[in-house]
């Protein structure tokens, strides 16, 4: 019996979602920055969620990576994705960078994802979806572009420690997202996930003992940014990610972060008041489509 192929809302269910949870990450950062330093803030999370993850693996027998290679392979993929990336722009924003500066550096990793999986994955973009990821530069451009112009010209040049480190995370997202691709689709979800995070959790913490005071606000706010963050992002949308690079190629997937600036503009407007400008909303419109090309399949015959 022929297995009817997947509809377009099942294409496009799970980077919806991904898109929408990775988003309020930046929200949650924005409530729990002011009561905790980056690298303790981020850190204990992954603590907490390399805990969590342990205990549901235990819970449902999961299989355990099978080899000392899966491990380390895991444990470098979580230093990647979570420590370098997470901790660059976490970073960087304490430091005084504008979120949408720091979108606008780290949306350049599907480019470059794009660029370097021709090489190290032998992953071959059509002419389709190369114009769908010069799109989605573009309209991040666009969406984040009136809210850096809008800045009074009186301020502080940005610093450059922070731009190194938006950098560093651009970098790192990169090179997470190829390495997890190339080295992680046989290593068990869960209990993969689980040491990524001990990892980087590791790295981070070591980080924070010699740079910070590890002084934690145990605000209302905080708690609630922190357990959001924790069961919303680290569980649910970071799970998320790694199934869809299971399914897809390195550059589809991370076309999907071109969605992740325009979400993160409707939220703060919803949530904050922010400004959505209509040159925003075009923004959001052509990034919208520029990951349209990257992520769905031709038709039958299309290049």
């Amino acid at each position: 019996m022929t297995v009817p192929a997947p509809s377009l809302g099942q294409r496009l269910g799970l980077p919806v979602l991904f898109v929408v949870l990775w988003s309020t990450g930046f929200v949650g950062a924005k409530y729990g920055l002011p009561y905790a330093e980056p690298f303790t803030f981020l850190g204990l999370r992954l603590v907490v969620a390399a805990a969590l993850l342990a205990a549901l693996a235990l819970a449902m027998r999961s299989a355990l990576p099978a080899s000392r290679a899966e491990h380390r392979h895991a444990a470098v993929a979580g230093i990647l994705l979570h420590a370098g990336y997470l901790g660059g722009v976490f970073y960087g924003i304490s430091l005084g960078i504008p979120a949408g500066v720091s979108a606008v550096i780290v949306s350049l990793q599907p480019v470059l994802t794009a660029l370097l999986a021709t090489r190290l994955l032998h992953e071959r973009p059509s002419r389709r979806q190369w114009l769908g990821l010069v799109l989605g530069v573009v309209g991040v451009a666009l969406v984040v572009g009136p809210g850096i112009a809008a800045s009074p010209a009186s301020e502080a040049p940005l610093p450059v420690a922070g731009l190194v480190s938006c950098l560093v995370a651009l970098a790192s997202g990169t090179a997470g997202t190829l390495y997890q691709k190339r080295h992680g689709d046989d290593v068990p979800l869960v209990w993969g996930t689980s040491v990524q995070y001990a990892a980087a959790a590791a790295l981070l913490l070591v980080i924070a003992v010699g740079t910070e005071r590890m002084s934690i606000r145990w605000t209302g706010d905080f708690v609630l940014a922190f357990a959001w963050l924790v069961l919303v992002l680290s569980l649910g949308a970071v799970l998320l990610l790694l199934l869809l690079l299971r399914r897809g190629t390195a550059a589809g997937v991370s076309s999907l972060f071109y969605l992740v600036p325009p979400a993160v503009a409707v939220e703060a407007y919803l949530l904050f008041g922010e400004e959505l400008t209509a040159l925003s909303l075009i923004g959001i419109g052509i990034t919208a489509a520029g990951v349209a090309l990257v992520v769905l399949p031709p038709r039958r015959g299309g290049g």
